[in-house]
């Protein structure tokens, strides 16, 4: 089975549109999980343009399903708040200060030591660890070194190449998948996957252990609502 994780972050972006709690971000975390969904993922940035970190403190809380936070351990205030929070799972981008989204996975040859280090760190306390990678066999192979529980595949190449030729976009992530499990490594995957794309990679893509989805998940429920978006999004995983 794949786990579909919901990215709030939007939630956030939402409400510090305006100030005030609204929409509440908790309750929307709360309100996933109620309809369906089997994890909620947020991802910090120093700036905290989005979700805050008053915001990962209150979630730990409250959250049921899994737990990830996705962050740069670049930033040393990422890395003391995961190791507070000590969520159920930590995903390492490598994000440059001031991005406004992820867009590259792990050079996991050059930065070897690097994530060694933290990765070792984050497991000695339980953490599990995954971290972003491009479908590159090369960076596959090297992120089993690292001590990495799992990988996650970014996707946004994927998306960019589907409506042309769905086949063909999906192929270097089959492969990274299939390598990636003979390392011993789980599955994620993430970034512009979308209801239009994620079927066909769901079906192609295998082992797939975890889907995290935020923006396109959160622009459908404007339509459909939260509650159908998710099964909805749910259904596109079986």
């Amino acid at each position: 089975m794949t786990r579909l994780s919901v990215n709030i972050n939007k939630i956030a972006t939402l409400r510090n549109a305006r100030g005030g709690n609204n929409p509440d971000v908790i309750q929307v975390a709360l309100d996933c999980e109620r309809f369906g969904a089997e994890g909620i993922t947020v991802h910090p940035r120093p700036d905290e343009r989005h979700i805050r970190y008053a915001d990962v403190r209150a979630l730990k809380e409250v959250v049921k399903t899994e737990f990830n936070i996705e962050g740069n351990p670049m930033e040393a205030s990422f890395i003391e708040l995961v190791m507070e929070v000590r969520p159920d799972q930590v995903t390492l981008v490598p994000d440059a200060l001031g991005q406004i989204t992820s867009n590259h996975g792990w050079d996991t040859i050059q930065h070897q030591g690097l994530l060694q280090a933290l990765i070792a760190q984050f497991k000695e306390v339980g953490i599990r660890t995954s971290i972003f990678v491009d479908p590159v066999m090369e960076m596959v192979e090297a992120a089993a070194t690292t001590g990495t529980d799992r990988i996650e595949l970014y996707t946004e190449p994927y998306a960019e190449q589907f409506f042309k030729n769905p086949t063909q976009a999906v192929s270097a992530y089959r492969k990274a998948a299939f390598r990636a499990s003979q390392l011993g490594l789980g599955v994620n995957a993430g970034h512009d996957l979308s209801l239009e794309n994620l079927a066909f990679f769901k079906a192609n893509v295998a082992p797939l252990d975890e889907v995290s989805i935020g923006h396109a998940l959160i622009c459908d429920a404007l339509y459909y609502g939260l509650e159908n978006t998710i099964q909805m999004y749910k259904r596109a995983l079986k």
